[in-house]
């Protein structure tokens, strides 16, 4: 069984995402984030925000279920208080950087306005609330 730890809604997607996607990069903000961040991210406003990402987690983003292979030290705090997430498909299994999450190599799906973006854990409980749910 999955817990939900993050869950959200994309409220608009800039104009230069897909660029970035060439590059393996999504860059995520929050809805409220100021307006020169926004050609460049996936915007979003979260339900859940219990924790962020660890390491054996699954990312639900743009219909694609991907495997976080590794965390920096600043995403959770980043994603908490800013809905700040830098998502790298490098397949690296330590960050390069400490806002860097990392999934397997590969193709980044470009999400659209209305999609869930979700964080799952498994078998435990998500942090504080225990908020459950499946993916």
């Amino acid at each position: 069984m999955s817990s939900v730890v993050y869950e959200s809604s994309v409220t608009a997607v800039g104009s230069q995402v897909e660029p970035f996607l060439g590059h393996q990069v999504m860059i995520l903000f929050g809805a409220d984030s100021p307006p020169e961040l926004h050609d460049i991210s996936v915007l979003h406003r979260a339900e859940v925000a219990e924790d962020g990402p660890r390491p054996g987690d699954t990312i639900h983003i743009g219909g694609a279920d991907l495997e976080v292979l590794a965390v920096g030290d600043v995403v959770r705090d980043n994603l908490l208080n800013l809905g700040h997430l830098d998502l790298k498909a490098d397949g690296r299994t330590e960050p390069k950087l400490p806002g860097d999450v990392c999934v397997p190599k590969g193709d980044l799906p470009l999400p659209a306005a209305g999609q869930r973006f979700a964080i799952t854990r498994r078998g435990a409980a998500a942090a504080g609330a225990g908020v459950g749910g499946g993916a």
